[in-house]
C-alpha cells in the first residue's frame, strides 16, 4: 500500500488487522499464534453451552467475508443461520486445515479490497447498515481479538478436561500399583 495523506487511516487499520491476525501486537498472541497449534480433538471439543473452537474459527471468517461483501457493495449480504458459526460433524486434520486456510484467505482478501481505498471511504456508510466502514473494520479487529482470547481460554480448559479423561481411561490399580502386570 503506497503511503500518502489520503490513506493514513486505512494504512493504520491494515496494520492493526495484520498484527491482530498474524502477530506482533502489543497485547499478546495473535489469532494465528493461538489457532495454529490447535489439534482436531481440541477444535471439536464441545464445552457446555459454548461454541467449539472450530465454530469460532468459522465465525471469525464469516464476519471477515461479511466485511468483504459490504466493501464490494453487496447491500443484501447477511450472515444468517449456518453462515454464522457453521455446522460441523467430525473435525479431522483436513477440516481443521481447511478452516485455517479459509480464515487466512479471508484475511488476505480483506486486505486486498482495502489496498486502493482512501480515508474518505472509511466515513461512508456500510450498505444496508447504519454504521460506517471505519466502525466495521475496527469491529473486525475487536471481534478477532475477542474470539482469539476465548479460544486461548477454551484451549486451556479443554486440555485440562482431556488430560483428566486420559487419566481416567488409562489408570488402573493393576497398572499403577506395581503389580507387575505387563499387558
Amino acid at each position: 500500500m503506497e503511503s500518502n495523506e489520503n490513506n493514513y487511516l486505512v494504512e493504520r487499520i491494515v496494520k492493526l488487522l495484520n498484527t491482530a491476525f498474524h502477530g506482533g501486537a502489543w497485547h499478546g498472541p495473535s489469532a494465528l499464534e493461538v489457532i495454529k497449534p490447535i489439534k482436531p480433538k481440541q477444535a471439536a471439543y464441545k464445552l457446555e453451552n459454548v461454541h467449539t473452537i472450530a465454530e469460532l474459527m468459522y465465525h471469525m471468517t464469516s464476519w471477515r467475508i461479511f466485511a468483504i461483501q459490504k466493501i464490494n457493495g453487496n447491500e443484501k449480504y447477511e450472515i444468517i443461520g449456518d453462515k454464522d458459526f457453521g455446522k460441523f460433524g467430525k473435525i479431522d486434520e483436513f477440516e481443521l486445515e481447511t478452516l485455517l486456510m479459509e480464515m487466512s484467505l479471508s484475511h488476505d482478501e480483506l486486505l486486498s479490497v482495502l489496498k486502493d481505498k482512501t480515508d474518505d471511504f472509511l466515513m461512508e456508510n456500510v450498505p444496508g447498515t447504519e454504521y460506517d466502514y471505519y466502525t466495521l473494520l475496527h469491529g473486525i479487529i475487536h471481534h478477532d481479538l475477542y474470539h482469539t482470547g476465548q479460544i486461548a481460554v477454551f484451549k486451556k480448559m479443554i486440555d485440562r478436561k482431556l488430560e483428566k479423561l486420559d487419566e481416567v481411561n488409562t489408570s488402573s490399580r493393576f497398572f499403577d500399583e506395581g503389580y507387575g502386570d505387563t499387558f
